[in-house]
């Protein structure tokens, strides 16, 4: 049985981008599919239905320090992504020319490149090799509002994104911030509510979009008294819509002893694309042994661990795991906890408890940074 023309863009529609390109250089009618609009939307569309399929690693530098080096950006699909998932060779080479990625949101990347006299932001799609500049504003060039991982973004299913720029006021010194969005449906920069953070710094580099809020941690340093009320770390979270800030307790067990010199805790999305249960992880790394919580009643705030382990009993590291220092690590898809040692990256199953795969960087600095990513067809518009 035949199948109509409708029915295979309908099937190719289904693939990931580089399976799609892979097919476009065997046949002519199909060349042209990748940059077609609808077929485009339909196949990001398809794609939000599956996990994570990959990640970039990059050496991390302030913003404005880019502009003296060029950042080398590797990247590696995960463990049984290999043969479907990836960017060409020239994407990478564009992006180790002094940019540096922000963060990811559903197949785009929000990317920035710094001169002596400016910063620029642009939207990116490394699988199609396409970008689009963000407009610039007067917020994003002040020196004095210039931080890494207050500026975010997030897309949405229908390819709309929503950049955010939050703004530490140091005029008044206080615990709020000013907040900026831009919104490519608008297409202008408009102020929001400002986001009330308490007394600590947040953890702007790593947000969690969730129930249409962005949610940060904050620190753990020994800053404050004990006698204030945000001594312990906390969350906060901020809604978009209506400028409202809220602050969420992280387990008891995880604020004791936060303020070990050693503890780094951040938190990440929990769960799979198209799974019944998605929520808010915390992960804490606190003298090379990794604790997990997963936040299972939103609104009263209740945790419950879903594993402790120390980095040298995983299975399947390295011989030589004594000396080992953990530079970044991420949660990804609810089942894979990835992090990056001195040399190399491990992605571990947080099922079977094991090593899945391990990969070798080159990224020679002391902190790096891991981005998940997803490749697909989305256009990058403004």
């Amino acid at each position: 049985m035949s199948l109509s023309s409708d029915n295979l863009l309908e099937i190719f529609s289904r693939l990931p981008a580089k399976v799609i390109y892979k097919f476009t250089s065997t046949c002519v009618s199909l060349s042209k599919l990748p940059k077609e609009a609808y077929f485009a939307l339909n196949q990001a569309q398809h794609a939000l239905l599956r996990d994570d399929t990959c990640f970039f690693i990059q050496p991390e530098i302030p913003i404005a320090a880019t502009q003296w080096c060029n950042l080398p950006v590797e990247f590696h699909p995960l463990p049984g992504e290999e043969s479907s998932s990836g960017v060409s060779k020239n994407a990478l080479a564009y992006f180790s020319k002094s940019v540096k990625i922000l963060c990811s949101s559903n197949g785009l990347v929000l990317c920035s490149v710094a001169s002596e006299n400016e910063v620029k932001f642009f939207i990116s799609n490394p699988a199609t090799q396409s970008s689009s500049p963000i407009p610039t504003s007067e917020h994003l060039q002040n020196s004095n509002n210039f931080y890494d991982h207050n500026i975010g973004f997030v897309c949405d299913f229908d390819g709309n994104f929503l950049m955010y720029h939050f703004i530490d006021n140091l005029v008044e010194w206080s615990s709020y911030f000013d907040c900026k969005v831009y919104s490519s449906k608008e297409g202008v920069w408009k102020e929001k509510e400002r986001f009330s953070t308490g007394s600590r710094n947040l953890r702007f580099e790593s947000p969690v979009h969730y129930r249409g809020a962005v949610h940060f941690i904050s620190d753990c340093s020994t800053y404050l008294t004990r006698d204030n009320p945000y001594f312990r770390p906390y969350i906060m979270s901020y809604r978009f819509e209506d400028g409202k800030s809220r602050m969420w307790r992280v387990p008891k067990v995880a604020r004791k002893c936060s303020h070990d010199k050693s503890c780094d805790m951040r938190i990440f999305k929990w769960g799979k694309a198209i799974g019944s249960y998605q929520s808010i992880c915390l992960v804490r790394l606190q003298k090379k042994v990794f604790t997990i919580w997963v936040l299972r009643e939103y609104e009263s705030s209740l945790w419950r661990q879903n594993l402790k382990i120390r980095v040298r009993a995983m299975k399947g590291l390295e011989n030589d795991s004594s000396n080992i220092q953990v530079k970044d690590f991420v949660v990804l898809n609810g089942e894979l906890l990835v992090f990056a040692t001195q040399n190399k990256v491990y992605a571990y199953g947080l099922r079977d408890r094991r090593i899945h795969k391990s990969w070798d960087h080159e990224c020679d600095f002391n902190v790096v940074r891991i981005t998940s990513y997803m490749d697909t067809l989305r256009t990058c518009d403004i």
